[in-house]
């Protein structure tokens, strides 16, 4: 079942390749939606797909990239938006 979340990571997750990682996680899996930096520090992630990709994703989102340290990952189920691919927005 396909389903969509929203998802705010926070910790040290800029300027350590979270949204390149992201990307290449979410293809692999599947996934898509978008990632992007925000303001504040953190990263923002929409990301759609099957219900079982989706959790092994967001697993990998509480830890992210080797140079990554998270402390927060807020997960949200939100509506589908039919996305058609995975972008870095910036």
């Amino acid at each position: 079942m396909k389903k969509n979340f929203t998802i705010n990571i926070s910790g040290e997750v800029q300027g350590v390749f979270f949204r390149a990682s992201t990307k290449e996680i979410a293809e692999s899996l599947k996934i898509y939606g978008l990632v992007k930096n925000e303001s504040d520090g953190s990263v923002y992630v929409e990301a759609e797909g099957e219900e079982e990709a989706l959790k092994e994703f967001i697993r990998w989102c509480h830890h992210g990239p080797p140079r990554a340290n998270v402390e927060q990952c807020d997960v949200r189920e939100a509506s589908i938006k039919n996305f058609s691919r995975f972008v870095i927005e910036r």
